[in-house]
């Protein structure tokens, strides 16, 4: 598991004054700055902020040294970490999305090990995770969702998987 939690990611700059649009992956979206000091992810930049509001689905926030429209465009892009060791404890069967990269995926249905995942992301409609294949060349992207990944045991080290790729075909008897 990773030291690192990405709270947010800066996404764009706001007016001339050095706001930024946050995209926050809290689950209070105000939550990103919250937990005192940020960091980009190799901690070589440190960010102190405070929200200032919200515009449409993002956050508005204010950096301290940030100050003027080029400094804002200047860290876009920036992801923003803390420290797992800060965050509140997790309650029972929850999890970061951080800590399901490096987990074994296994096939739903015969429990056979299909490969790893390599990565999380989100591009904005929903959560995606990053799959390498023991038996393709290249990694696979599915939906986090219940259809595609009915289990998830972070403790015992693996998901469960009832697709390996997003082409399959419905059950046309259902609905």
């Amino acid at each position: 598991m990773s030291d690192l939690i990405c709270l947010g990611k800066i996404v764009a700059a706001h007016g001339i004054k050095g706001e930024v649009k946050v995209k926050s992956f809290t689950s209070q979206k105000k939550d990103v700055c919250a937990y005192g000091k940020l960091s980009n992810k190799d901690k070589t930049r440190f960010f102190e902020g405070q929200v200032k509001g919200f515009a449409k689905e993002l956050l508005r926030v204010k950096f301290k040294g940030i100050d003027t429209r080029n400094d804002a465009e200047e860290i876009i892009g920036t992801e923003l970490y803390v420290n797992r060791d800060i965050l509140p404890d997790l309650e029972e069967d929850t999890f970061y999305l951080a800590d399901l990269t490096g987990l074994k995926v296994l096939d739903a249905n015969t429990q056979k090990e299909l490969g790893k995942i390599v990565g999380v992301y989100n591009f904005g409609a929903g959560d995606i995770l990053e799959i390498k294949f023991e038996e393709k060349k290249q990694t696979e992207m599915l939906p986090f969702n219940d259809a595609y990944v009915p289990t998830v045991d972070v403790q015992k080290g693996f998901v469960k998987v009832n697709y390996t790729s997003m082409n399959y075909q419905e059950d046309d008897n259902e609905g």
